[in-house]
Parts: C-alpha cells; sequence; structure tokens
C-alpha cells in the first residue's frame, strides 16, 4: 500500500493552478472537466510520478469552517519538504508570497509557513541531519 493522492481544499482551482505551478513550480499532472469544477492534480517536478496533490474545490459546506479554523489557529493543511528553508524561504518572498512563520529551527526539523492565496497555510519543512 502507499499514498497516492492528498487533498488540498481550495477556494478557486484556476487561482490554486496558476500558484501551485507558476509560484509553487509543481508540474500540472491532470486536469479534467467536470461540470462547474475539475479534477486537477498537480506533482513534484523532482517526482512527476509520485504522489498527486489534488487542488479539490472548497463547496462542501464543512470546508470552509474547518479551512478558516485551521488558518486563524495558524495551523497548516500540509507540508512539503524541501532541501533548504531558507533558500526556498527566499526564492518564494522573491515571487510574492506572504509566510506567516519565517524559517524556524525546532530542533529536529526547520519549518516556514505560508498563505497559499487559495484559503490555506502551507509549511515547508527541511529535515535536519541527525547524529
Amino acid at each position: 500500500m502507499r499514498i497516492h493522492l492528498a487533498s488540498v481544499f481550495v477556494d478557486d482551482q484556476q487561482k490554486a493552478l496558476r500558484f501551485y505551478t507558476e509560484t509553487l513550480g509543481f508540474k500540472l499532472k491532470h486536469n479534467i472537466p467536470l461540470g462547474r469544477h475539475a479534477w486537477i492534480t498537480v506533482v513534484s517536478e523532482e517526482a512527476p510520478e509520485g504522489m498527486e496533490l489534488v487542488l479539490e474545490p472548497d463547496e462542501h459546506p464543512a470546508v470552509r469552517p474547518y479551512t478558516t479554523a485551521l488558518v486563524k489557529d495558524g495551523i497548516p493543511s500540509t507540508s512539503f519538504a524541501v532541501d533548504d528553508v531558507e533558500a526556498e524561504h527566499e526564492r518564494l518572498v522573491a515571487k510574492g508570497v506572504r509566510f506567516v512563520q519565517p524559517p524556524t529551527d525546532l530542533g529536529t526539523v526547520i519549518t516556514a509557513v505560508f498563505d497559499d492565496t487559495c484559503g490555506n497555510l502551507i509549511q515547508i519543512a527541511e529535515e535536519k541531519p541527525q547524529g
């Protein structure tokens, strides 16, 4: 068994697609129209056959209260692994991304959290070498 898909709820799929591809650098995998919405997935350019992130419409009645509460409490919806949080932070700030938590050393990891402009906080994390 392996993880194939993970979802992030977004308030506008097309805006999210632009942010996740043009700003973050993910690659479009699927964009299949389904009426008002689409089945949109993106993948890491480093692992194009790996796990897919679904840019899921946030229209279920439970979603907006849930994501609003997460953002209000500063809780990221998901976390992306990076090799160097400081470098990724600098790259994204230069592209206009707003961070709500700058790079922070938490002992075994360094993390930073940004606003994805689509209703979520997203964490980036760098595992520090142990030993």
